[in-house]
């Protein structure tokens, strides 16, 4: 078993920072009670679930962290994942400043393959998955500003949410719990404003109501990025007796300019230039969204050790236009889908579960279906010909596709206790994943096809309490990660038809880990040793003229360890430091494309083995400070530091590390029947020009994405009773 060098191991594979900030965790126990003047008992620790089981965090057999409602609040104007995520350690939310794309977001390396929405990772909100059932997610619908906490789960217990789950992101919003009304306006650096209204009631009979609603702007950080975003939140509560209700509605529109990638040498010159392709093409994206869903939960008084059943169900549907850089000639290839990508997806599912109790253990069973269909079509992006030819438009059809997924899953969890300070957790999800594909564009050749995957997920972990202030803990799992329609959609060879010969990727995960708390020195601390072998990974054989086709490349290993670090020594100070090692590399070598077409030997270019996996980030590093001076006022500084990525899987060039400090300032003031909340930020302080993100294995070799240069946030928030 490739575990078999114990954690020590793992340990030596840590960067350099990693050994002395546990040395600095394990000194601070000796040290700190002679430092520190004690503090009130903190409030118990957030109620978070994992996999249908309600457990304290601290509690929890495995890495989870919380992000609480002032952390997202403090940390921007509440609109992408990226402000406040990059303080969990290993998690990489990276912000394209391209809202043609997704963010850039990978947990413990699974996910860094992606080069736009998200992959491998499974991402909810309010129990509502957000991730398809092929893999894709996208968070561009996700309510921050009605968040009440997000959680964010790592390690082998991911695959108990099923196939693609390198990782879980779970936001929950927050219930009314008062008659307000708010009315939020934001400014910023290159041209972002944004307005938020926003109502919370309660009603006779139990229940409540959250309706919020915003338009976000942005200019962007490089011409030709400038972006839109109108998003409208509703949620509905009941509560009874014994029921509870949630019923939740959403829908987000975002038009979108795409400024592409930049090479090397145009970084070098100016990071702050646009492709010029960009511009001839008006390359650019239009998002919408509209979902609907909701989650009834019974609690049963009488019923023995039966005490709980859940049920949600959710519908919606996204439609997707974008229009891309790609030259008429490339178009030629009568096989090629053309420069402009269109679908309309509807998607639904359903997820039921009951919850058992006995004396010393618990157990849930549940089954979860979800779809989803696809009319895909492409079309060419130019109309006319010679001088008389315009571009960046929707010109011939190229594609036409209906493409249908399908996941069902049933799954069991349950923990036991075998001594009084002893727990074993345990977990079984079996599912089956069938893809279908029915090509109704035939002039180029029948792509048409369909796959169907079985997969077991099972999970296990021991755990020891040994004092309430101590969690010891192992685990162990296997994961799945079923190829995304996208990647099914091409043969490597370039003939028709579906790319069958592409299978899913397995992974074996384990993870050692601790966690330690002290309430009266107002001190916590985690880490975790983790490793995860995958055999079958999924990577890129061509990518070129819009086109992308995928091979399996062998086996991977993703290996670490993490550190967060939590300290309130005083009421008037708190202090965060959360730390990442990751060695991602390839195990086996294999070929992929340098030049297309990809025929002959000299076309193709040898990975070796020992190669780092492209968009993984070896080091990174949070910490902030916050000073509280008047019970209403806050100062706080933050540090970021980004080790460097590499753009493809040959290694032949890497996006530079940074290092980034950021200042804020909070205050809160009575106005009027109402209360005044400022929020004022100055980010990157240095004016560091870095690459906030990359495009993996792009075959024009535009990999980066520029981040913002210096930049000031002041957000105003203004609540009243009614």
């Amino acid at each position: 078993m490739p575990f078999n060098a114990g954690p020590m191991s793992l340990a030596r594979r840590s960067f350099r920072l990693l050994p002395i900030a546990f040395a600095c965790a394990a000194a601070c126990a000796a040290v700190l009670p002679a430092m520190a003047q004690p503090v009130p008992s903190q409030a118990e620790p957030v109620v978070i679930s994992g996999g249908g089981v309600e457990r304290r965090a601290f509690e929890t057999p495995y890495s989870v962290s919380i992000v609480g409602e002032e952390e997202l609040r403090n940390a921007g104007p509440m609109v992408n994942l990226s402000e406040s995520l990059n303080r969990v350690p290993g998690l990489v939310a990276n912000l394209r400043n391209n809202y043609a794309q997704d963010l850039q977001i990978s947990s413990r390396g699974f996910g860094a393959r992606a080069t736009f929405g998200i992959r491998g990772l499974r991402l909810y909100t309010d129990g509502i998955p957000a991730t398809m059932p092929d893999g894709q997610g996208q968070v561009s619908h996700f309510d921050i500003a009605g968040a009440q906490r997000i959680e964010v789960l790592r390690g082998p217990f991911s695959a108990l949410y099923g196939a693609n789950s390198g990782g879980v992101i779970s936001l929950v919003s927050a219930a009314p719990s008062a008659n307000t009304y708010a009315v939020d306006g934001d400014v910023g650096s290159d041209g972002l404003w944004q307005a938020r209204v926003g109502l919370e009631a309660l009603f006779d009979g139990g229940w409540n109501l959250r309706v919020q609603a915003s338009q976000f702007n942005t200019d962007g950080v490089r011409p030709h990025s400038a972006a839109q975003r109108t998003l409208g939140n509703l949620r509905l509560g009941w509560v009874g007796e014994r029921d509870t209700l949630v019923l939740l509605l959403n829908s987000v529109d975002q038009p979108a300019q795409d400024p592409l990638g930049l090479t090397r040498a145009q970084f070098e010159q100016d990071p702050f230039q646009t492709t010029p392709q960009a511009i001839l093409f008006d390359t650019r994206k239009t998002t919408g969204q509209t979902q609907g869903g909701g989650t009834w939960r019974h609690r049963f008084d009488d019923a023995g050790a039966l005490r709980e059943s859940v049920l949600t169900l959710y519908a919606g549907q996204r439609d997707i236009t974008q229009w891309q850089a790609i030259p008429p000639a490339t178009q030629l290839n009568p096989r090629h889908p053309g420069g402009v990508v269109s679908f309309a997806r509807d998607y639904s599912g359903v997820d039921a579960r009951l919850r058992w109790a006995w004396q010393g253990a618990g157990l849930i069973a549940g089954i979860a279906s979800e779809q989803q269909g696809e009319l895909r079509r492409g079309y060419e992006n130019f109309i006319g010909s010679g001088a008389s030819q315009v571009l960046g438009v929707t010109g011939a059809l190229r594609r036409d596709e209906d493409n249908r997924v399908r996941s069902t899953d049933l799954y069991l969890q349950g923990e036991f206790e075998l001594g009084p300070t002893l727990w074993a957790t345990a977990g079984w999800r079996s599912g089956r994943l069938s893809v279908r594909s029915t090509d109704r564009y035939l002039p180029n050749g029948d792509d048409s096809g369909s796959l169907s995957y079985g997969y077991n997920t099972p999970v296990l972990a021991l755990q020891w309490l040994p004092t309430p202030d101590w969690n010891l803990y192992v685990s162990a799992g296997k994961g799945f990660e079923s190829p995304t329609l996208n990647e099914l959609a091409y043969r490597p060879d370039g003939s028709s038809g579906f790319n069958t010969s592409l299978q899913p990727q397995t992974s074996t995960q384990f993870e050692v880990g601790a966690k330690w708390r002290n309430d009266g020195l107002g001190l916590g601390v985690e880490m975790a040793l983790f490793q995860a072998d995958t055999e079958e990974e999924i990577g890129v054989f061509t990518n070129a003229g819009g086109r992308s086709s995928f091979q399996n490349v062998g086996r991977t290993r993703r290996s670490g360890a993490e550190l967060a670090l939590r300290w309130q020594p005083a009421p008037q100070w708190r202090a965060l430091v959360a730390l990442t090692s990751l060695d991602a590399v390839y195990r086996d070598a294999f070929e992929t494309c340098a030049a297309l077409p990809c025929i002959a030997p000299a076309d193709r270019v040898t990975v070796p083995a020992g190669n780092r996996i492209a968009g993984t980030m070896a080091q990174s590093a949070f910490a902030s400070l916050a000073w509280r001076p008047l019970p209403a006022t806050e100062l706080g500084v933050e540090w970021r530091y980004q080790g460097d990525m590499p753009v493809n899987d040959r290694n032949s060039d890497f996006s530079p590390s940074a290092s980034l400090v950021g200042l804020r300032m909070s205050h809160s003031m009575p106005l009027g029947p109402g209360t005044l909340s400022l929020l004022a930020r100055l980010d990157n302080l240095t004016n560091r020009a870095y690459a906030g993100a990359v495009i993996v294995n792009e075959a024009n070799g535009r990999y980066f994405e520029t981040a913002a240069a210096r930049n000031a946030l002041l957000a105003l928030r203004w609540q009243a009773p009614f």
